[in-house]
């Protein structure tokens, strides 16, 4: 953390000078070599690699410089020159380490040696990768015997389509479907509602379509700092006269002005583009409402002067259009507003907007996911786009826009802990064996298996699941009470410091490393947010001789622990990835016939998306309106009075939980992330004073106190009753039992808090637990 604190308003747009500025300073950081530069000339193009950071869509036709901030400063830290070695963890004990930030672990460096954690010296001490899997293997050779349920295989969205699919099969083999990812903390939402209403678990949105749609409108999700390649389809679709809608309680810069970095005239000018013509503040959870009040609009609309509804398509491809239109009908505008935080007219002008355009896009992030009511969120958006017709012509459809790289790629391959998501019989037919049949554990269930007990061993391929994941303090203490904890890693992260009784630190290879197999240098592919694969190969040196790859690291793992299986080999696939692709193929033939050479496709190759072609894969074999449950998804906090809706949030400087600084420039804050975003009206009704700590706690209903001191209030542009702070130092607020009925992704977008300035009304020892930072 830098030792000055500056907080002041961001006047620039998103992307110009301010983002080259912001790469300079994360390539000194990271001490890349220079010779490393060039790889972003190489990042998400054809015959190059994909990047690490977020999974938005790579166009056949790239941009000369086809990489954004985040993506370049995830690049520059992969390629950095600093060292995790086992002199780094010989000078700092592990409880050291838990009282490092989340930057200084990163500003660590890349992992060298697989370490082995020593409890009597409370070290990582070096070890062999031969001892390594001889000690985890008969671990679980153990566990397998007598309780094959209670041990999980998490795979972090970063991992390719090869190795995921390659420890999908070695968790099946072992005989459980535990298999949590990233998607379980995101956008399982997404997985679950739209199958329900259009018959497919992805989004319908190629690339093409940013090209001819009329209208974008958007739902919960920061392009400028989550994925901001975004925004060079949004400059143009904006230029060309298409009209952006945002619905989003916080102003985020991206979405309202760009200034294109790889334009001389706009960077020498400081000419900028409008990306959004209408910003609607909606209150964190009133998303359910606002669609409620927009599509109540079109049906007065339709019943004012007709040609509103697409009558032909609604009633060729949908169901449940009556029940629907009813629903809608009987709402009261004065609750719509209320719910929302909208007036009236903010929702008939959205309806005007959507009502003119022949194509309308919706776009959605987490805003929309993490809510209790997140599955009724998304296919409350759902229901608008069927009112004309939006899924299935050019320029329209429903985009779900996912986060970590090939996180959408791994569901689409088998790491999934549900049964019915996988072919098992397919891989019964492949490889010999009887798949367990049974769901796995999520990721609520595999926190609750470990504060309860039951989880007796955690595999963790990538990620950094104890940081990311909700009840922060509950979970740090109850990790070590597990047999075994695995860690596959490219660089140390908080989660990596609470052990179980036998512990590992395994390093494998980054994504743009050589991979040097027996028959050569090798490729790994990743699906993007819109469904197309990629191929991604890397070139430059490993930060260490002694790091193996993920598909090396998990059939090692399985040869250690699993009875031979002619069936399956192992060896084989490591040393040739084009065989576990041929694998992958067999397993899902129609999706991926002629992989290994279309994986070289510009812009990847798609993958089928019948509602695409209005082909709906739904048990009424149409598109489904739903009826929402009810129309806000945040918590009821009843008569409570004084309770906010927290919005935890990611900062400029950081993906998911990597922070690669202190500086959200678009926020105006620099120096700390332990603040918290505040209307100015509420901080007087609270009487909090601009810089003031405060304490935030958490509007339990099981007794158990949540809480954190020393955040730094800073007034902002947040809807009244709604407050923002930063993820993941404020998960220790979101309670593991507040999650999103169907999905059981944590809500971190409307966590039911109070707050107050610190020493005020509260007994400081009784509030529980705040994050070290």
């Amino acid at each position: 953390m830098t030792s000055q604190i500056h907080i002041k308003h961001y006047k620039g747009p998103a992307g110009g000078w301010g983002s080259v500025q912001s790469l300079l300073r994360n390539a000194v950081r990271s001490r890349t070599r220079i010779s490393t530069i060039d790889a972003l000339l190489r990042q998400n193009k054809p015959k190059g690699f994909v990047c690490v950071s977020c999974a938005w869509a790579k166009p056949a036709h790239p941009h000369p410089a086809e990489f954004c901030e985040n993506g370049a400063k995830a690049t520059f830290w992969e390629l950095t020159t600093r060292r995790a070695t086992p002199e780094f963890f010989a000078a700092h004990t592990v409880s050291e380490l838990r009282n490092w930030d989340d930057y200084s672990l990163e500003a660590a460096g890349r992992l060298t040696h697989p370490m082995r954690y020593d409890h009597l010296l409370d070290i990582y001490e070096p070890v062999s990768w031969e001892s390594a899997f001889e000690e985890i293997g008969r671990e679980l050779k153990g566990l397998r015997e007598s309780e094959p349920k209670k041990v999980v295989f998490y795979a972090s969205g970063r991992a390719s389509l090869e190795a995921s699919y390659m420890y999908q099969l070695l968790a099946r083999l072992y005989g459980n479907n535990n298999l949590p990812d990233s998607s379980n903390m995101c956008h399982e939402t997404t997985s679950v509602a739209l199958p329900e209403v259009i018959g497919q678990p992805v989004g319908t949105v190629r690339l093409d379509d940013f090209e001819d749609a009329d209208a974008i409108f958007f739902f919960g999700q920061n392009t400028g700092s989550n994925s901001p390649r975004m925004l060079h389809q949004l400059q143009e679709a904006a230029r060309r006269g298409c009209v952006i809608v945002t619905f989003n309680p916080l102003k985020e810069r991206g979405l309202e002005r760009f200034t294109n970095p790889q334009h001389p005239i706009e960077m020498l000018t400081g000419g900028e583009t409008k990306i959004s013509h209408r910003y609607y503040q909606v209150k964190a959870g009133g998303d359910i409402a606002a669609v409620l009040g927009t599509c109540k609009s079109l049906f007065e609309r339709e019943a004012a002067s007709g040609g509103i509804l697409d009558y032909a398509f609604i009633a060729e491809h949908c169901h449940g259009f009556d029940a629907f239109r009813a629903f809608v009908e009987e709402q009261s505008w004065g609750v719509l507003e209320k719910e929302a935080g909208l007036t009236r007219d903010e929702m008939e002008e959205a309806a005007a907007i959507y009502g003119r355009a022949n194509a309308v896009m919706a776009v959605y992030g987490m805003g929309l996911t993490q809510h209790r009511l997140g599955v009724d969120s998304v296919q409350m958006l759902v229901n608008l786009l069927l009112l004309r017709g939006n899924i299935g012509k050019p320029g329209a459809g429903i985009c779900p826009v996912r986060g970590h790289s090939n996180v959408q790629g791994q569901r689409t391959v088998g790491i999934a802990e549900k049964a019915s998501l996988v072919p098992l019989d397919r891989l019964a037919e492949l490889y010999g064996f009887e798949p367990p049949r049974e769901d796995g554990m999520t990721t609520v269930d595999v926190c609750r298996g470990i504060l309860d007990g039951e989880v007796r061993a955690f595999i963790g391929l990538g990620g950094n699941f104890l940081r990311a994941v909700p009840d922060t303090g509950p979970m740090e203490e109850a990790w070590p009470r597990m047999r075994l904890t695995v860690q596959v890693a490219t660089k140390v992260n908080r989660g990596h410091l609470f052990n179980g009784d036998v512990a590992y630190l395994l390093p494998c290879l980054g994504r743009l490393e050589r991979d040097e197999q027996a028959t050569g240098a090798q490729v790994v592919t990743t699906e993007d947010s819109t469904a197309c694969f990629h191929a991604s190969k890397g070139r430059y040196q490993p930060a260490s001789e002694h790091l193996l790859s993920e598909p090396k690291i998990i059939a090692e793992l399985a040869k250690s622990t699993l009875p031979t299986n002619p069936l399956v080999p192992w060896d084989e696939w490591v040393a040739d990835y084009g065989k576990v692709r041929n694998a992958i193929e067999a397993t899902w033939p129609d999706m991926f016939q002629d992989f290994n050479r279309r994986m070289w496709t510009p812009g990847g190759f798609e993958k089928p998306l019948p509602a695409r072609k209005r082909e709906w894969k739904t048990e009424t074999g149409k598109a489904n309106f739903k009826v929402p449950k009810a129309l806000s998804a945040s918590f009821d906090s009843g008569t409570q009075q004084n309770v906010l809706r927290l919005i935890t949030l990611r900062s400029n400087d950081q993906f998911n939980t990597t922070v690669y600084g202190y500086r959200d420039r678009f926020r105006g804050v620099e120096g700390t992330r332990m603040v918290i975003f505040l209307n100015p009206a509420d901080m007087t009704r609270f009487g909090i004073s601009e810089g003031a700590d405060v304490t935030v706690e958490t509007v339990s209903t099981d007794n158990v106190a949540r809480s954190i001191s020393g955040l730094r209030a800073v007034p902002y542009d947040v809807p009244q009753g709604c407050c923002a702070a930063y993820y993941p130092e404020c998960n220790v607020l979101v309670p593991l039992w507040q999650h999103a009925e169907k999905s059981k992704v944590p809500a971190a977008k409307s966590v039911p808090v109070r707050i107050a300035a610190a020493g005020e009304g509260k007994d400081e020892a009784k509030l529980g637990r705040s994050v070290v930072s």
